[in-house]
């Protein structure tokens, strides 16, 4: 039984992944971290970590980045593996987690999915392939009206995956508008749409001569998060020190 605490219980990824760790008979969460308790969680809830009494093997993060030190800082104060699932960290945020990672294991993804994580390996081939022979890059991504960060941390996982297959040399232009000149060969453009209820849609274009080449991935329901997390809630319980990714989870469920 993996006894987790949930931060950020009451958000919408939290409740997604407490119903799944309610059917899961190997999973347990034992406490959550938020600012809102409606009593409906069936565990207890707790505004900071510092408060929790209840013991746990792992915590997973689906809050804010403006929490993410106290918690790490609560995580090596317990020796507790954190599962981080928040994106938008600031460059000196990065380097906390990081230094963080010597002490405790930490398995930061922007996305826990098994399909997005997938297309990154995809991407670094079709990089080799595509990028020599003169294609342009274009990553679109799609999420809800209430997603506060963009592009998103998947779309930048996306793009560093393609910019670590060549080598670093491509820049990431965001946004177009100001510019009146032609499209340069090393660019990368990222561009962020934000409307209704999308869950997260993600198109990557290969776009060269006489032909165009998408790789997409579409979320229909934010349970392909979930999941994801709690599997690697699962393998990073019990985890020595250093930073973890999605991939580990594949492979050790492959190895498995």
């Amino acid at each position: 039984m993996t006894r987790i605490i949930m931060s950020g219980c009451s958000g919408r990824m939290g409740r997604v992944i407490t119903d799944i760790v309610k059917a899961d008979p190997d999973a347990q969460i034992v406490a959550g971290i938020d600012v809102v308790d409606d009593g409906t969680l069936g565990y207890p809830v707790y505004q900071v970590a510092g408060d929790i009494k209840e013991e746990a093997d792992v915590i997973i993060d689906f809050s804010s980045s403006k929490i993410t030190e106290n918690l790490l800082e609560y995580a090596v104060s317990k020796n507790l593996p954190v599962v981080l699932c928040t994106t938008g960290f600031t460059d000196e945020q990065l380097k906390f987690i990081e230094n963080t990672s010597q002490k405790i294991a930490i398995l930061k993804s922007a996305n826990m999915s098994l399909g997005i994580n997938t297309i990154i390996n995809m991407l670094k081939t079709a990089t080799s392939v595509f990028c020599p022979a003169g294609f342009d890059v274009e990553i679109v991504e799609q999420h809800h009206h209430n997603k506060l960060d963009a592009p998103s941390g998947t779309a930048l996982a996306l793009a560093d995956a393609i910019n670590d297959a060549a080598d670093g040399q491509f820049e990431y232009i965001y946004d177009r508008s100001q510019k009146r000149e032609k499209r340069g060969a090393k660019e990368l453009g990222i561009s962020a749409v934000r409307g209704g209820s999308i869950p997260g849609t993600h198109d990557v274009i290969f776009a060269g001569p006489d032909e165009v080449i998408e790789i997409r991935h579409i979320a229909y329901s934010r349970s392909i998060f979930g999941n994801g997390a709690v599997s690697a809630a699962k393998f990073l319980a019990g985890k020595t020190a250093g930073m973890y990714n999605m991939n580990d989870v594949i492979n050790a469920q492959l190895e498995g």
